[in-house]
């Protein structure tokens, strides 16, 4: 047999030669493409059930909240150009999310979260470009692993199969080139800002001041300069700016010059106290001579009366149709917050039954059943004296209750997982758009005598310290490309409720991130506040404070005397409870203040403590948390006042049991107090201490006055 084996395989040998020389090419056998596919790490398995069903094939069955499973760590280095994690799967039920973690270490910061991933009941496959991150985080080597996390939803079923990293195809290597020039044109767009931020210029506007008609520019030039006044509208960004559109001559070294407060400019009646005015020289292209500088002073239509906090117990997340009214008179209660979503009840086009306001020239629609809400809520709090910020909130385009004012709001750069938007202000629509929603809201709750309710402050978006999550515009975006957009917000919206009410402030918010940002988050707070006081120095200030969110390390944790990232240093990572005297520290600091003189307002806007569940030890550790916050916050005089969030346990809060009651629907007791409600009642009442005294024994302390600590400079 072996003879004849070799015979016929030299026969072979000679025929294929035979056809060669007579110029023929046989037909080589087609080369198959070694494709290494990934494996699923079953030990690592986190709320979810894997089962095997074939050949690189898994079926993945959701058993919790947060399901996730490790991939066999990398044998060899990562084949170069092997970025797009492919994969085919099948489902019956949407995923909230898809999670990739590149490991390790595992943290928010080193993961890609996609959008909401649809069900398919035949084989789909899904492609997601790594690339950005791999280099980003040096990820690829011997031992590196990925981390798929399947939603936050128990009970889903997921098959998937073939689950590799393959090499961009031509159109996602054209979309990863776009990523590339978009982020290095977004450096230089920081790198523009910061130096125009810290830039000394030879002139300077010192003071703008607008009447119910007219704006009126004061400022200095260097003698013997020919130079412009030129007017710089939100939709502009200043540093790009060759050619300045709207500009004045100057004459002398000293001017005074006024103009018309309203002008028709892009289609709209356009409001010139939401410009800026900069001294410029004219050129190719034009030169800044000045910082632009925005109102200062703004006379107000009302001479509403100040109105002081009763004491330092408010409420988060009021609403006059969440039940329970009765707590604010129980508690009793100083301060609320309102979220509202000025996107949920805002149309371009006329409707039935809605509200009409005219503002740039042009009427908007405000949804009648929706505000007459808001004026339930507003007006309960008004009748107690109650002092309230209104939480400005922009949904995403395709929740917005009229989609054209969901293309108008939406951040032409948001991505699709955040939970809100930063408004789009590069276009004078938008900008229109979002200032009738303030210029409606200021108009009806900026009143005398309240008739529908009073808005004190305004705050200013959700937690934007974590903007890619909360107020989202865009992904990895830069410290002052971000900030610019949000700074332009808080200006809108401060210029607009001052129009009314000369006493109006705006809140920043931010989470318990302080010089490290927060698990998940994207700034440091401490970062964005100090670019907050750049931008007041630069061009002129305005009276803006703080919405901070001291929640504990780990939010399901109530020790809060326990964590460790919350040191007793003005640069501590994080602030919560335990370490609230860093932020009375720097709210007191002359250089923090407003015009240098005036204490900035600092409230603890959303915050709680949590209980794990119902069970008595879980609402003990809740309640002594909150006694121990407020032993801290009573001895600090630089922090105004708490709004305890969530004031009633909701479904929707990442199974948080953070209130002062329990979930309305909870089968044992339906709303019903928790501990932690009546510590509260009792704080600044001569009950405190009786009251909040068993609760020393859970915190580990014999006297309250240990809690309280020097901050180290």
């Amino acid at each position: 047999m072996k003879t004849k084996y070799i015979r016929a395989t030299l026969f072979c040998l000679g025929f294929v030669s035979f056809l060669a020389c007579k110029g023929k090419q046989p037909e080589l056998p087609p080369v198959v493409e070694q494709i290494a596919y990934l494996s699923l790490d079953k030990a690592t398995a986190n709320q979810l059930d894997v089962t095997s069903t074939g050949d690189h094939q898994y079926q993945i069955q959701t058993t919790g909240a947060d399901p996730y499973i490790h991939l066999i760590p990398l044998t060899s280095g990562l084949t170069d150009g092997n970025v797009v994690l492919t994969f085919e799967y099948q489902t019956t039920s949407s995923l909230q999310h898809f999670q990739v973690f590149f490991g390790s270490p595992i943290n928010e910061e080193r993961s890609l979260k996609t959008s909401e991933i649809a069900p398919s009941s035949s084989w789909k496959t899904l492609s997601i470009d790594l690339g950005d991150q791999i280099a980003k985080f040096n990820w690829g080597k011997v031992g590196d692993f990925l981390r798929l996390d399947f939603g936050d939803e128990a009970n889903i079923t997921v098959d998937i199969r073939h689950l590799r990293l393959r090499k961009r195809n031509e159109a996602e290597e054209k979309l990863a080139k776009e990523r590339e020039l978009f982020r290095q044109d977004d450096e230089a767009l920081n790198e523009e800002i910061t130096a125009y931020l810290s830039k000394s210029y030879p002139a300077e506007v010192v003071d703008v001041s607008v009447s119910r008609e007219a704006i009126t520019i004061r400022g200095t030039v260097p003698n013997g300069e020919s130079l412009m006044l030129a007017e710089i509208t939100p939709y502009e960004q200043l540093s790009r700016v060759a050619k300045f559109e709207n500009t004045y001559p100057i004459d002398g070294s000293q001017f005074s010059l006024s103009f018309e407060r309203y002008i028709e400019r892009a289609g709209f009646q356009y409001d010139r106290a939401l410009s800026a005015w900069a001294v410029v020289r004219e050129g190719n292209p034009d030169e800044l001579f000045s910082h632009a500088r925005y109102a200062n002073d703004i006379q107000a239509q009302w001479g509403l009366p100040a109105q002081s906090l009763a004491h330092k117990k408010g409420l988060g997340g009021f609403s006059a149709n969440r039940g329970f009214i009765e707590d604010l008179d129980d508690l009793p209660i100083g301060s609320v917050t309102v979220n509202v979503t000025i996107t949920s009840f805002i149309y371009l086009d006329a409707r039935a039954d809605a509200y009409v306001h005219e503002y740039g020239g042009r009427p908007y629609y405000f949804d009648k059943a929706k505000i007459d809400e808001l004026d339930q809520t507003f007006r309960a709090a008004a009748a107690r004296n109650i002092i309230v910020s209104a939480i400005i909130l922009v949904q995403k385009a395709s929740e917005c209750a009229d989609p054209s004012v969901g293309r108008l709001l939406q951040h032409e750069n948001y991505t699709d997982d955040a939970f809100f938007t930063m408004p789009r202000l590069d276009q004078a629509e938008s900008l229109n758009c979002y200032a009738a929603a303030l210029d409606f809201l200021a108009s009806r709750y900026c009143q005398p005598g309240s008739p529908y309710g009073r808005i004190h402050h305004w705050i200013m978006h959700n937690e934007v310290d974590a903007g890619s999550t909360w107020t989202n515009m865009g992904k990895g975006r830069p410290l002052f490309v971000f900030l610019d957009n949000y700074y332009k917000s808080m200006r809108i919206c401060y210029n607009i409720a001052r129009s009314y009410d000369e006493r109006a402030e705006v809140l920043g918010s931010f989470t318990h991130s302080w010089v490290d940002a927060a698990p998940g988050g994207d700034y440091a707070t401490l970062d964005m506040i100090n670019g907050l006081l750049r931008y007041s120095e630069a061009e002129g200030d305005f009276q803006w404070g703080l919405a901070y969110h001291p929640y504990p390390e780990d939010l399901n944790e109530p020790k809060t005397w326990n964590d460790g990232q919350a040191t007793f240093s003005a640069r501590s990572p994080l602030v919560t409870f335990k370490n609230l005297e860093v932020l009375d520290d720097w709210i007191k600091k002359p250089e923090n203040r407003y015009l240098g003189t005036n204490k900035r307002t600092l409230w603890l806007s959303e915050n709680g403590t949590n209980s794990r569940t119902y069970e008595e030890k879980d609402l003990q550790e809740q309640a002594a948390g909150l006694a121990y916050a407020w032993k801290k916050l009573k001895h600090l005089d630089g922090i105004d006042a708490i709004q305890w969030h969530n004031w009633i346990d909701n479904r929707g809060e990442f199974g948080l049991r953070i209130g002062l009651r329990r979930f309305p629907d909870d089968e044992e007791d339906p709303g019903g107090r928790k501990p932690v409600w009546y510590v509260y009642q009792a704080a600044e009442t001569e009950r405190e201490d009786e009251v909040f005294d068993p609760y020393k024994a859970i915190i580990g302390i014999n006297n309250w006055s240990e809690i309280m600590k020097e901050v180290s400079r």
